[in-house]
């Protein structure tokens, strides 16, 4: 499906753009060819517009990925299989992606998992433990933790409502 063009531009005016954006935010390479096509620019314009941007250090999928990893982790409370998976659909390689899932410290994303279980249980509503156990294991794995994490931390917070 071809993307929409909202405003052609020209490869030095998607250059000017890019850099402006750029320099407010962290953009990754994805990010950047995305803009690209629905300004209208060739696969060849874009890919000399991105090479550039990469060369004068605007655009750092390394750079992006680390500071998309601690903002994610940290801020939004985010597990590594969803951040991940966001990296990858922004266009990151995943060896990028890898290297900067490393610097997520396992046990204060456990104690995080635990802390974020403990808010969702008090708001549950159901009438079983198991009903309860069931909620919490879909809301941990969709923020994105590890399946095992999830359901040890569960079972710890069941255990303690007990």
């Amino acid at each position: 499906m071809e993307p929409k063009v909202k405003r052609t531009k020209t490869a030095e005016q998607a250059m000017a753009s890019l850099m402006s954006l750029c320099a407010r935010a962290e953009r990754s390479s994805g990010d950047a060819l995305r803009l690209m096509r629905g300004w209208g620019l060739g696969e060849s314009d874009a890919r000399r517009v991105l090479d550039r941007l990469i060369a004068a250090r605007f655009i750092d999928d390394v750079r992006y990925a680390e500071a998309f990893v601690r903002d994610k982790s940290r801020l939004a409370g985010w597990g590594a299989y969803k951040i991940a998976a966001a990296l990858y659909r922004k266009g990151v390689e995943r060896k990028v992606v890898d290297k900067a899932l490393q610097q997520i410290d396992r046990q204060a994303g456990v104690e995080q998992l635990r802390e974020l279980l403990r808010r969702k249980l008090r708001s549950i509503k159901t009438a079983s433990a198991s009903d309860a156990k069931a909620k919490l294991v879909r809301y941990g794995v969709g923020r994105g933790f590890a399946i095992s994490d999830v359901c040890e931390c569960v079972e710890e917070l069941i255990d303690e409502q007990d």
